[in-house]
């Protein structure tokens, strides 16, 4: 579950800090670049013929976009966050009955 809670976490983050007014517009566009070039089938390094070379390249402009949101996200975008997972997905506490 941890795995889990922080990937939503994350894409939250992304979310939040390409909304936030204080990011600069180029960083904004370098990080949906940067996020475009895994979603779109198009490859500077095709896969299919470099494998390893091929994904290190979709490897490279993740760290990079990640990076890029990591130096914007503030205490309140991560409370925000915090906040929204919790109310979304709240962690559910089990007892055992005994008879």
């Amino acid at each position: 579950m941890q795995n889990w809670w922080e990937e939503q976490r994350l894409v939250r983050y992304f979310y939040y800090v390409l909304r936030s007014p204080e990011t600069p517009s180029s960083d904004k566009m370098l990080i949906v670049a940067a996020l475009s070039y895994l979603i779109l089938p198009i490859d500077l390094i095709s896969a299919k013929r470099l494998p390893v070379i091929g994904w290190i390249d979709e490897a490279f402009s993740l760290v990079y976009a990640y990076k890029k949101v990591c130096r914007y996200v503030t205490p309140e975008i991560e409370s925000e966050v915090d906040n929204i997972l919790e109310r979304w997905f709240p962690e559910v506490k089990y007892e055992l009955i005994q008879e």
